[in-house]
């Protein structure tokens, strides 16, 4: 047998005994089926593709928004988070080639002379009188190498799952910038309302203390009694506390939006005015799928699943041996002016070592095993982020055709609530009303008309919330 059959089966020995039980991969269970349309509507056209700055057309809000895409905290840390995934790749692509070092060192050392070493020494003459000194220096000047190759794909699929990690980064990025953006408007629709609620409030005061007054006339007329002008003055005491509140809500809104917008408390520029007639914006959902490609948490997900799968692949190369190569080029003397003597002082060296796992792999199978559990965590958070991505849009979707109807009825509510006031107050002066009925039918215009404002509110932000459900925002 030569010597070259001999390496062959020391190699094919050494694959075959660490290579025994190596665990079968995973069988993942297969995802649940998503629903070809959204309420039975099999129409593509997708609001998804609008722009933000064309969706949202007030100038102060996307004004807000550019400020919060260059300042917002949370989105620079993401940043962070994409150069540290990208430095990963950087780190994996490094283990695939060889590690060069390139250096010199020096030694000393002193052998025993009844050694085979030392009697070699004492008998060898470098030039003629001169033989080895017992104290023997050791200068070195040289290159090292060594090479891990990469015969299993171990360390190329260890980058491939840092690469699939940095663009999960990515995606994770634009779902940062998703969800900012609208909650960006929903803050700003918040404050729009709050406005519209103080508004009402005064008007409402201003109603009100006009009723006092006419109550402490018909007092002093003897036509009501000290009863009705207490009750007023509450009503009107209870509107001037809730004034306040609002004025408070306001505060906190406005300190909400400048955090996202990374700055210190400030006023936030906005139209005051007319918030009732901020008509929703026509929103088309598109086809279920579609969500794949222009949700990014989906996208973020699925590709955290690929790089699960990666590190499965990894770690159960973990027990098959690594091939790892070794060489070194260089000088080597006990005298410095022997350095420069050729070929006598060069050195050369070169190596090969084959090695598997073969007693005690329990760290190696807990690696895969923890490795195959997070691939499945990654298939359930997919399946998760799809079927969440597909509640959120019909959700919105449903609260926008309700409220819609639900405007509409309140909106005729405050109209006759509106007449009612006017006609209890004229029924109040010709004594064919007490003082009861126009007291509650205030409260109830007031309330009604509050309950307007929070429907045209929820609206909006049915509209803003099914914006970012559909994916919208970050291209």
């Amino acid at each position: 047998m030569n010597l070259s059959n001999q390496y062959r089966y020391i190699i094919i020995a050494v694959i075959f005994i660490a290579s025994c039980k190596i665990p079968a991969m995973l069988q993942t269970p297969p995802l649940q089926k998503q629903p070809d349309t959204f309420a039975g509507s099999a129409d593509t056209t997708n609001s998804v593709t609008v722009p933000w700055r064309d969706f949202f057309s007030d100038p102060h809000l996307t004004q807000l928004i550019d400020t919060a895409l260059k300042n917002n905290q949370e989105l620079l840390i993401t940043l962070q988070e994409i150069g540290i995934a990208r430095n990963d790749i950087r780190v994996r692509q490094g283990k695939m080639l060889p590690f060069v070092l390139a250096g010199g060192g020096a030694g000393v050392e002193k052998v025993g002379r009844y050694t085979s070493q030392g009697a070699g020494d004492a008998s060898t003459e470098i030039t003629p009188g001169h033989s080895v000194p017992d104290w023997l220096p050791d200068l070195r000047l040289g290159a090292y190498a060594n090479w891990e190759a990469d015969i299993w794909k171990k360390l190329g699929n260890a980058k491939e799952a840092a690469v699939t990690r940095y663009l999960a980064t990515v995606g994770g990025k634009n779902f940062v910038i998703t969800n900012l953006i609208a909650e960006i408007a929903n803050d700003y629709y918040e404050l729009l309302s709050l406005d519209n609620q103080l508004s009402i409030i005064r008007q409402t005061i201003g109603i009100q203390k006009n009723a006092l007054d006419v109550m402490k006339v018909q007092k002093d007329a003897a036509r009501v009694t000290e009863l009705a002008v207490k009750k007023f003055e509450a009503e009107v005491l209870n509107s001037e506390g809730r004034e306040y509140g609002i004025l408070q809500q306001i505060t906190e809104t406005e300190n909400e939006i400048n955090f996202l917008l990374g700055r210190y408390p400030q006023p936030i520029e906005r139209d005051r005015t007319a918030f009732l007639d901020l008509l929703p914006k026509q929103v088309m959902t598109g086809i279920p799928s579609q969500l794949l490609a222009n949700r990014p948490d989906i996208k973020q997900a699925e590709l955290e699943l690929k790089a699960a799968a990666l590190d499965v692949k990894v770690a159960r190369a973990e027990f098959y041996p690594s091939l790892e190569i070794s060489s070194a080029i260089g000088l080597n003397a006990f005298k410095p002016s022997y350095l420069v003597k050729f070929p006598e002082s060069m050195l050369f060296s070169l190596a090969g070592d084959l090695a598997g796992p073969l007693i005690n792999k329990s760290a190696i199978k807990a690696e895969f095993s923890s490795a195959t559990a997070m691939q499945l965590q990654a298939l359930y958070n997919y399946d998760k982020t799809i079927l969440n991505a597909y509640l959120e849009v019909t959700t919105q979707q449903s609260a926008i055709g309700n409220l819609e109807k639900a405007f509409v009825l309140k909106e005729k509510e405050v109209k006759t609530l509106s007449q009612s006031t006017d006609i209890a107050g004229d029924l109040f002066k010709s004594a064919r009303a007490d003082y009861f009925e126009v007291l509650m039918t205030q409260r109830d215009a007031l309330d009604a008309n509050l309950e307007l404002n929070e429907i045209r509110l929820n609206q909006l932000k049915a509209v803003t919330n099914i914006y970012r459900a559909l994916g919208g925002g970050w291209k």
